[in-house]
Order: structure tokens, then sequence, then C-alpha cells
């Protein structure tokens, strides 16, 4: 099996890690950011010595393609390419909100066989990032921008079990009170969780162009014109 540097920077959470034969070899997560135009290189750079150091020849750069933070996804995506570059790799772009469910699917939680997965990513007030997966991350709904009420999620919610996690969901808690709604705590987007995704994506030849691949942002980016100083 290979051997894949996974870059992960849609959110607060800076993460990398290194992996072959479908373990894990480094990994490093930084939460206390955001800071990661100052910390991921540093930790792509200590995967790679650790890789060198071993004699293990890394054969792809794996990034977090979003949705997520504009600035977050831009540095990960540029580090990524950067590496590509310099050592000839093809690049793997992970989708975050599947990374999102991995933790989930391989948890101590066994998931009922009718399970949905919503992985939510935090954009403004009660807007989220989601999508709605099965337990074999089959897209049941597309990736949108959801302006969270009771009735957003009701018609899957009215089918069965449906598992709601990452930064965006605990805002919403209050809001979806449906008996069929579930909450997990503490799951975020990491690195060290791309692994299953990304030999996947390696295993099928599913490379992007690293001169022209750009993020998922999902919305454009407007900037916000300073208000003058009175």
């Amino acid at each position: 099996m290979p051997c894949i540097l996974h870059i992960e920077t849609s959110t607060k959470v800076c993460s990398v890690a290194l992996s072959e034969d479908g373990k894990l070899l480094y990994h490093h997560e930084d939460f206390d950011g955001p800071s990661h135009s100052e910390t991921s290189g540093v930790y792509v750079d200590e995967a790679l010595s650790f890789a060198n150091s071993h004699a293990i020849p890394v054969d792809a750069v794996a990034v977090s393609m979003g949705p997520g933070s504009y600035t977050g996804l831009r540095i990960g995506v540029s580090l990524a390419k950067g590496v590509c570059y310099g050592r000839a790799l093809p690049l793997i772009a992970v989708p975050t909100l599947k990374v999102l469910c991995v933790p989930v699917l391989l948890g101590k939680e066994e998931l009922p066989e009718d399970a949905l997965l919503v992985p939510m990513i935090d954009a403004r007030r009660m807007e989220v990032y989601s999508a709605v997966y099965d337990r074999a991350l089959k897209e049941i709904r597309p990736i949108q921008a959801d302006i969270v009420t009771e009735e957003t999620y009701k018609e899957y919610l009215d089918r069965g079990p449906v598992y709601f996690f990452g930064n965006g969901a605990m805002k919403c808690q209050t809001v979806i009170q449906h008996p069929n709604a579930h909450f997990i705590d503490g799951i975020h987007p990491l690195a060290k969780n791309m692994f299953p995704l990304a030999e996947r994506s390696m295993h099928l030849e599913e490379f992007q162009d690293v001169a022209y691949f750009e993020p998922y942002y999902l919305k454009e980016f407007v900037a916000i014109k300073s208000k003058p100083l009175l």
C-alpha cells in the first residue's frame, strides 16, 4: 500500500498526518488556531522528515478539499501543491464532510443499519455546510449551505435515526429536537482520519490536476470593505 501525506486545514484545527498500508506513521494536530500559515508547514516538514529518516518514499499528497474556511482551505491546498511540485507526486482531494464521517463510522458506538449521517461545518449564525450520507458514505443529499430550522432535515428524521456532528452541529441542538436526532460531540476534520478515503482514491487513481485544482469553497469569498474612521 502507498505512503500518503495528509493535510487538513478546513477549520480552526490544523492537522497533518502520514500513513502507509492503512496505518498511521505520524500525526500532529493544533486545536488552538487558526494559525495554519505558521503551523501547517512545520507539521509537513516533520512528517516528511519522519518518512525520510525511515527510508519510506512518499507516494502521494492528500488534502481536505472543503467546504470550510476560505483562508484555511487555500493554505492547505497551496501547501499540498507545493509538496506535489517539489517531489513530483500526485494530488488527492478528499471531501471534508466525508472526513468528518470517518471517526463516527469507526467509533465505539455502533450505528443502526438505517442510520443517516449529517456532518456539519459551521458557517455563520444558524448556517452550516452539510450533506446527508448513509453508512456506506453514499450521498443521500448533496453538499449545500443550510440555514437550520426544525424543518431542515425533517424528511430524513421522519425515516429513522440521523446523527449530527462537526463544529456546526452543537449550535443546532436546540433547534433540531426530533426524537430521531442524535448529536455526537468532539468530532473534527482531522488529517489522521483522511487515510481510508485517500487510499481508496489512490487505488482508483482518482488524482487532481496539480496546476488547476481549487478547493471546494461552496460559496464565493466576499471581502468586506472597512468603514471609514470618524
